[in-house]
């Protein structure tokens, strides 16, 4: 059988022996404090300021890739308005994702542990019930398709996209829309695997996504690190369209 450590029978030696206990119990505290504040810290982030997702279709390629993760900015658009030419995370405006979200088959365990890392933003297990788009009019813009140059037009001014995907042209299919107040004309990257604002107009939003239905604007590829980079919003391409 272990024997207990006698105690000490100095006083010095009882000092020493509670000094260690001590240390133990503030460095326990220390680790406890700082893990503590570090997951409020991103739960408060994550509820305010950032959260991430993940890609799970081609429609924005080649700017995002298959698995691709990124980080959406929430301060749009309740603070900053989105515009021309931001990538735009929403929810379904309703009838855009045909498919209904499948229970989860994890053990009760699993979903706990899941369900406390979405909390804090580490994994983004709803990000397919999600679209990722890039916004092409902004509210009250006339947005034409196409010149007969085979390019978009928006408020009488034809644009050229560097952000389309190779290969594929501003839009297979024509369209002459203007944009409703609080809404967005939004298409993908990848025109010709895209199933954006020109495939619902037939549904009761016409296509268009309401403001109240958009989580952020996503800035960055976080992982893999491979593809980090900045998600540019091509100012240049938008800077001669007049606001209407």
């Amino acid at each position: 059988m272990r024997k207990e450590r006698p105690e000490p029978k100095t006083a010095l030696g009882r000092f020493l022996r509670n000094a260690q206990k001590n240390a133990f119990v503030s460095l326990l505290f220390d680790f406890v404090t700082v893990v503590g504040a570090a997951l409020i810290l991103s739960l408060l982030i994550k509820t305010f300021l950032l959260r991430s997702f993940f890609i799970p279709s081609g429609s924005m390629l080649e700017t995002l890739q298959i698995n691709d993760r990124i980080f959406v900015n929430e301060l749009v658009p309740n603070v900053v308005s989105p515009e021309r030419g931001d990538v735009v995370v929403f929810k379904d405006p309703g009838g855009w994702l045909n498919s209904t979200p499948e229970l989860s088959n994890k053990p009760a365990f699993e979903q706990g542990v899941d369900f406390f890392l979405s909390a804090f933003g580490l994994i983004a297990p709803d990000s397919s019930q999600h679209l990722v788009k890039r916004v092409i009019g902004k509210p009250g813009d006339h947005v034409v398709c196409c010149s007969p140059s085979g390019k978009l037009v928006i408020n009488g001014v034809q644009i050229t996209e560097p952000y389309v995907s190779p290969g594929s042209n501003p839009s297979d299919k024509n369209f002459d829309v203007r944009v409703p107040a609080n809404s967005y004309w939004v298409m993908g990257d990848n025109r010709g695997n895209s199933e954006d604002s020109r495939f619902h107009e037939e549904l009761p939003s016409k296509g268009f996504v309401n403001k109240k239905f958009i989580v952020g604007r996503a800035f960055v590829v976080s992982w893999p690190q491979t593809h980090w980079k900045w998600l540019d919003n091509y100012p240049n391409v938008f800077k001669a369209v007049p606001n209407n």
